[in-house]
């Protein structure tokens, strides 16, 4: 998080007035005041993105040991997963952050502030993917920022689907009735186990009777495809990809288990600040998510929740109202980075004003968005089934990605 100095240099910032020369930012006031950084004779630099709340400029000394905070936070919680990695060990709780969502260890430790922070001293991150140089005055020289205007070109389709999936998501009613049978739905009546080698809590018959004695109400797509057969026309629901946007609630455990998702596919426009805390809640999510599971995990360390009793589902269920309650605020700053980075969305999830024309704006020579969404993909299948495909590069008709076809429970 912030210090209470950078906030309040953030907020000096912010309140400064609009610089005279396009593109330049701001200076505080002082002996490089706004005055002697933008001098009339400045030739013209490539116009800001459209931010809705000005801009923030860092100098090394206070971005660095941001930079390297995130860093070490990242290392601490990603060590027993990379010390198993290089053992070729896995493991049915934790790896789930790292196969499942297919985002790497190393790739969540490069920082980002997120965009509308420029920062001074930068080396080559002006060259990064969405990233561009701007003027900071003469000065202060050529600051590094991400490129808003740029990564809306090319994944405008993708921003659209996720803000119009946070606020609908965040606006429907939750339910907490669940109590994490979408676990036990995978593995009713199955011939082999999702995570070979560990036992079923209650034996097969058992876990075959759970499912049984209760009414199965899921609404996440991606639990409720790796159904068995026989649990499908057990659910009450029948979520797929045409209909997730209407179907997800914010008491889903993998609904806000899937900030971190639409987190890291946002990056670099939001911070990993925030990212951070979205794998914080995620992992938490799915510890409790495994340890309400048919699978006995106790040689691992994990009590189970045993949800096919009273004080289960109430265990169950007070676990899930703080994760509801946490992602929902999750939502809440997502939705606010992207309304800086982009401006306000309609119900849809598009600008309500599209980004200004960027005379800045560029894609650097042989550079080619491979995630962009092509008409081709689209055509026929609707936006949540064209981003359900074209998030990881996969073009299954199903819409399964490569990895997501990993085991998910």
């Amino acid at each position: 998080m912030f210090s209470d100095r950078q906030v309040a240099a953030a907020e000096k910032y912010r309140n400064a007035p609009p610089p005279d020369v396009a593109g330049s930012i701001a200076a505080p006031a002082g002996p490089m005041g706004p005055e002697m950084a933008r001098p009339p004779e400045l030739p013209a630099t490539p116009s800001w993105p459209n931010l809705s709340g000005g801009s923030v400029l860092l100098d090394r000394a206070t971005w660095a040991p941001m930079e390297l905070r995130h860093q070490q936070q990242v290392d601490e919680l990603t060590a027993h997963h990379r010390a198993r990695t290089a053992e070729h060990r896995a493991h049915p709780v934790e790896d789930f952050l790292f196969t499942y969502y297919s985002y790497r260890p190393s790739q969540l430790r490069r920082w980002h502030p997120g965009a509308g922070t420029a920062l001074l001293d930068a080396g080559s991150r002006a060259e990064w993917r969405f990233h561009r140089s701007v003027s900071a005055g003469p000065l202060q020289g050529q600051a590094a920022i991400v490129d808003a205007s740029e990564y809306l070109a090319a994944r405008g389709k993708t921003v659209g689907f996720i803000r119009e999936l946070l606020a609908r998501t965040q606006s429907s009613p939750p339910h907490f009735g669940c109590f994490g049978l979408h676990e036990w739905a995978m593995v009713f009546q199955a011939d082999e186990l999702r995570h070979l080698g560990w036992p079923l809590r209650l034996g097969r018959a058992g876990t075959d009777d759970v499912v049984r004695a209760h009414q199965i109400r899921c609404s996440h797509f991606d639990a409720f495809r790796f159904f068995t057969p026989t649990a499908k026309p057990r659910n009450l629901l029948a979520p797929d990809l045409e209909n997730r946007v209407g179907m997800e609630q914010p008491a889903c455990l993998h609904a806000s288990m899937d900030l971190y998702k639409w987190a890291f596919r946002l990056s670099p426009v939001v911070s990993s600040d925030l990212l951070l805390d979205c794998f914080r809640l995620a992992r938490q999510i799915r510890e409790v998510d495994m340890r309400a599971s048919p699978y006995d995990l106790t040689a691992l360390g994990y009590r189970p929740i045993t949800i096919e009793t009273a004080a289960g589902k109430n265990e169950y269920v007070t676990a899930q109202r703080d994760f509801a309650a946490r992602g929902q605020a999750l939502r809440t700053r997502m939705r606010g980075e992207l309304d800086r980075a982009f401006g306000p969305a309609d119900a849809g999830g598009q600008p309500v004003q599209p980004t200004a024309g960027d005379p800045g704006e560029r894609t650097r020579p042989g550079r080619r968005d491979r995630s962009v969404l092509g008409a081709s993909t689209a055509a026929g299948r609707g936006l949540s089934a064209a981003v359900g495909r074209d998030h990881l590069g996969d073009r299954d008709p199903g819409g399964v990605s490569g990895t997501d076809r990993c085991v998910h429970g």
